[in-house]
């Protein structure tokens, strides 16, 4: 069993470190003070895109909470 803890300990901190990747890679949610008086500075076909991929990001980012939380989960139980 200590092979088996040790392995999904690894797997426990890859995972970590994916999802720090992935959260900083994540835009923030506040806008600055240009979007306050209208400037965007993007235009329809880039904000598709950049919208395309915040939405990948946050699937990602679930994904790998998901994964977080069942290998620690299955860590719990075994050790």
């Amino acid at each position: 069993m200590n092979i088996l803890s040790i392995i999904i300990t690894v797997l426990l901190v890859l995972d970590a470190i994916g999802i720090i990747i992935i959260v900083l890679m994540q835009k923030t949610k506040t806008a600055s003070l240009g979007a306050a008086f209208g400037d965007d500075g993007a235009s329809f076909t880039s904000k598709g895109r950049a919208a395309s991929k915040e939405a990948k990001l946050q699937k990602i980012t679930i994904i790998l909470a998901i994964v977080f939380g069942v290998l620690a989960l299955i860590l719990a139980v075994i050790g």
